[in-house]
């Protein structure tokens, strides 16, 4: 028998807190979980810092993968199953995007990308791709499956449908990360209910849509990612721990170009470093790695990475003010003054920070190719888009919402036995916010 048709000899079930279990019948599927490229996933956390604020939130990019791949096998297997508009045929290629879909990730990602100008995506690629344990096995299915995947997961893929079930407003990466999300950080505002999406989801020619009967599922999940970005993902304790992780990396790639003598070599970031980051660096960059360097530079000699590191292993974390960059820049710039007068390295103790969401982005006539809406499919066959429907949705849809925060250390500024004046002046502007 082929190989893209193999089946164990008996399914292998994975225990699961948020789908209570994940289902493996396929050959293929079962040998991707076991490469060390998938395998790398459960040494980095999905929700990065947030492990700082929500002490739950330890999961790992392991068991994320693994839910979004139960979900698209449920869709395949189950709900899309001898539909029109579905062929089986895509069932193996939506399979192994959705397990592999964030491959690429490195530790603490987003902090990671900002520092070394990466792309997560791009990594993904490389690695389905490239000399790996999962491309020989994607080899093995077919010369151009590799390709076909990679272009799933990049959203090139002609295959529109099935890039919407793993990248669309509503897809199943969003589901099952709000979820899990929800469940290891003890939040009650992350869950909506799949099932009966699922139920009520429907191929259509380019996208998978929703029965105008399951409406209220829709908005039910629209509101849950909502409430996530504002009370979980954008907390600002976890971006204070962002912030330090960000410092920590820029400050140890400055050293390193000005040729200072470190206690612990960074001998894991040279390639990154050198902005020359090469795949197999990479692949050996994990969580765990990272927080070993983190802890071992508590030890260094220049204060600066020395501080942060100290900060960040003790959750020492900086405080923050409410800051609206537009209105308050003359302050900034007066804080940045008076934090150089003291001798605080405003660059790394004074650090702006943004969030920004887009909780539904609805369809503009002219903009299809930008914006992939998530469609109900009336009684007579008719697409209508979601927020011409729901009043729930139109109020909240395009609507961006940016919150700005001032970091900075506390306790270096409460310090009053040097420079006591000035950091009273400090004080004083800090709490204008």
């Amino acid at each position: 028998m082929e190989y893209s048709k193999l089946k164990l000899s008996e399914e292998k079930v994975f225990k699961d807190p948020v789908h209570r279990y994940v289902h493996v019948r396929d050959q293929v599927i079962w040998d991707l979980i076991g490469t060390k490229e998938f395998q790398r996933l459960r040494r980095i956390r999905q929700l990065g810092t947030t492990y700082l604020t929500f002490h739950g939130a330890e999961h790992s990019r392991f068991g994320h993968s693994l839910g979004v791949y139960e979900i698209v096998r449920r869709i395949t297997d189950d709900v899309f199953k001898d539909k029109p508009n579905w062929n089986g045929k895509d069932r193996l290629l939506s399979l192994c995007a959705a397990l592999l879909h964030d491959l690429g990730h490195g530790p603490f990602s987003h902090s990671f990308e900002k520092v070394f100008n990466l792309d997560h995506e791009a990594f993904t690629q490389q690695i389905i791709l490239g000399n790996t344990e999962v491309n020989r096995v994607l080899q093995k299915v077919g010369r151009n499956f590799p390709k076909k995947v990679a272009e799933v997961i990049a959203k090139t893929s002609e295959n529109k449908l099935v890039v919407s079930l793993i990248s669309s407003q509503l897809d199943a990466d969003r589901m099952d990360y709000l979820l899990r999300d929800a469940y290891f950080t003890g939040v009650s505002y992350g869950h909506f209910d799949i099932e009966r999406l699922l139920r009520v989801m429907r191929p259509h020619d380019d996208q998978a849509v929703f029965k105008y009967s399951g409406m209220h599922a829709v908005e039910d999940y629209i509101m849950s990612r909502y409430q996530m970005y504002w009370q979980v993902y954008f907390h600002p304790v976890t971006r204070s721990a962002e912030v330090i992780l960000t410092k920590i990396l820029h400050r140890a790639k400055v050293l390193y170009v000005s040729d200072y003598t470190f206690r612990h070599q960074p001998v894991h970031f040279y390639s990154l470093f050198k902005n020359e980051p090469a795949l197999a660096d990479y692949l050996k960059l994990d969580e765990h790695i990272m927080l070993y360097y983190i802890e071992v530079w508590q030890e260094e000699d220049d204060p600066i990475l020395r501080d942060l590191c100290t900060r960040f292993v003790n959750r020492n974390l900086f405080k923050y003010a409410e800051f609206d960059p537009a209105k308050e820049f003359q302050v900034h710039s007066r804080l940045e003054k008076l934090f150089r007068e003291v001798g605080i390295d405003p660059g790394y103790y004074l650090v702006l920070d943004s969030s920004s969401d887009l909780p539904y982005d609805f369809y503009r006539p002219g903009e299809e190719g930008e914006r992939l809406p998530i469609n109900l499919l009336m009684k007579n066959g008719e697409l209508r888009e979601l927020s011409r429907e729901s009043d729930i949705v139109e109020a909240i849809s395009g609507k961006r919402r940016t919150d700005h925060k001032l970091y900075f250390p506390l306790d270096f500024i409460k310090d009053m036995t040097v420079h006591g004046d000035k950091k009273r002046q400090i004080a004083a502007l800090l709490k204008q916010f």
